[in-house]
């Protein structure tokens, strides 16, 4: 399925961004900075992680911060927890972040995972899955299911609720959250909620969303590639692993919500999951902020929708939890 190009607000078609948004971009513009694919990698996760700090909003005070290890299959998963209270048998969410395999941390999801167990009632974990290229997909997916198959058997140890469990997560985030919802299902794990933030979840396929906004916002067609090239190489076990819209079935997978940016390169896909998604019976919200880009929900100094989003989801969430 291949899809005709959309209009390119970089090469005189209509621009759709907020003012927000616009101001944003031009800022980032205006300073100069080299794009992340083009700085050495160390560099560019610090350049990422500095970004996110510049551009989301502070982390909420918490009743609990805990920092702690899940065992994995290739040694201790660094994760932090987060809870509005010191309620006994906390719902949880488990939280995945963003930056293509590559980059990213805890640091660079902290701020909205503060904001989503204060609005849900309920605790959020984040890890540190390994990244590559220093470790090839699936690394970073194995890591995920191992994280919820321990919060399933032992997360009773750490105060939550095994039988109120969600999988959310943004971008390549999204996507391994979209794919360890699809494990969970088939290891009988059951969750209520699957939350998704503009997943990748096919490649090669030129989409509108990819062709009108993969040159004019901050996730570039180079960026995008420079990612994908430095996962590739691992002992990838089943295609639908890195594309979960080509899994087998997505009957009696966890419901869904689905929250996207519309100058996105990855808003098709988005939609494309959906719509897989409903077509095999499964329940999905689907959200989508006008005028905003890709990672939008890290910019909250600078974009009220990223506000706006963190609080729809806390709402799905508690939602979610009491049915």
């Amino acid at each position: 399925m291949t899809s005709m190009p959309g209009p390119d607000p970089a090469n005189g078609g209509p621009s759709v961004f907020s003012s927000a948004t616009q101001a944003l971009l031009d800022s980032v513009k205006r300073a100069g900075f080299p794009p992340i694919h083009e700085q050495p990698l160390a560099q560019a996760r610090r350049s990422y992680s500095l970004g996110v700090g510049a551009t989301a909003l502070p982390p909420l005070p918490m009743a609990r911060v805990e920092d702690f290890h899940i065992p994995g299959p290739a040694g201790q998963i660094p994760a932090r927890l987060w809870a509005a209270s010191q309620a006994p048998d906390m719902p949880v969410f488990l939280y995945l972040h963003g930056g293509g395999f590559v980059i990213g941390g805890i640091d660079t999801c902290e701020a909205m995972c503060t904001v989503l167990a204060q609005r849900s009632g309920g605790a959020v974990v984040a890890i540190d899955y390994r990244l590559a290229p220093e470790h090839k997909f699936p690394a970073g997916l194995d890591d995920s299911f191992a994280a919820l198959q321990w919060l399933a058997a032992q997360g009773h140890t750490r105060g939550l609720d095994a039988s109120r469990m969600a999988v959310g997560g943004d971008s390549a985030g999204g996507t391994l959250a979209a794919s360890t919802a699809l494990m969970a299902r088939d290891a009988g794990i059951p969750l209520v909620l699957q939350a998704l933030f503009y997943p990748s979840v096919q490649l090669g396929m030129k989409t509108e969303s990819l062709m009108a906004y993969s040159r004019s916002t901050l996730l570039s067609w180079d960026l995008m590639h420079w990612f994908e090239k430095q996962t590739q190489g691992g002992a990838q076990r089943e295609r639908w692993h890195r594309e979960p819209l080509h899994a087998p079935s997505h009957t009696g997978v966890a419901p869904a919500w689905i929250g996207l940016a519309q100058c996105d390169p990855l808003t098709d896909e988005g939609h494309l999951y959906a719509a897989r998604l409903r077509e095999a019976g499964v329940p999905v919200v689907l959200r989508e902020w006008p005028g905003v880009i890709h990672d939008f929900i890290n910019m909250g100094r600078f974009l009220p929708e990223a506000a706006q989003a963190h609080d729809a989801l806390g709402e799905a969430l508690k939602q979610a939890w009491a049915r």
